[in-house]
């Protein structure tokens, strides 16, 4: 955790964690997977943002929000951070230049919107890399009782068996009723 502390004020510039994020980050950081509910604004993205700086590989996210993971990538390239985002805003050619640039490592984070599991040059792409965790932003659309369930969701747990390793699942919502919680625990097939 010292490791991460130093990151987060060195690289993030924040002299120390917001309630909750710590024993998120340090959960992560330890290869549990993890389930992190914190409110809008609570700062979610640091907890995986911030393990993806310590792996090895490229720490893949699954947001539904376009507009979020363009923000999210900006902000990480301020930052020195080579990160980009998939997902149905690019013409083809930047698609196709950006899965190449995926499966040479190029990249620390990849945010994607989920259709994208659906699709072959994705697939290929990533089976060339590891992907030591796996965030999946906006976790409730998972569930059937979730008030955004979005059915593309259900792709993601399809994916992992395809990876040359399994990687740390880390789920973010700002809220979720108990059954919305075991819903994406049990969706995500996580451990513990």
């Amino acid at each position: 955790m010292e490791q991460a502390r130093d990151l987060l004020s060195k690289v993030f510039g924040y002299s120390s964690f917001r309630q909750g994020q710590e024993d998120i980050v340090s959960a992560i950081i330890n290869g549990q997977d993890t389930l992190g509910i914190l409110p809008t604004g609570g700062g979610k993205s640091i907890c995986y943002q911030l393990p993806a700086l310590l792996f090895d590989g490229v720490t893949l996210v699954i947001s539904p929000l376009i507009s979020l993971m363009k923000d999210q990538v900006d902000a990480l390239g301020a930052l020195g951070i080579p990160s980009t985002f998939i997902n149905s805003s690019l013409s083809r050619r930047e698609s196709m230049d950006r899965l190449t640039r995926l499966s040479r490592g190029e990249y620390k984070i990849v945010y994607i919107a989920p259709e994208r599991l659906e699709t072959e040059a994705f697939l290929e792409a990533i089976s060339q890399v590891s992907i030591p965790l796996l965030a999946v932003d906006e976790a409730h659309c998972i569930s059937q009782w979730g008030h955004d369930f979005r059915p593309s969701y259900m792709q993601i747990s399809k994916l992992i068996p395809l990876l040359s390793e399994r990687p740390i699942i880390a789920a973010f919502t700002a809220t979720a009723t108990d059954k919305v919680q075991q819903d994406i625990i049990s969706n995500l097939k996580m451990r513990r």
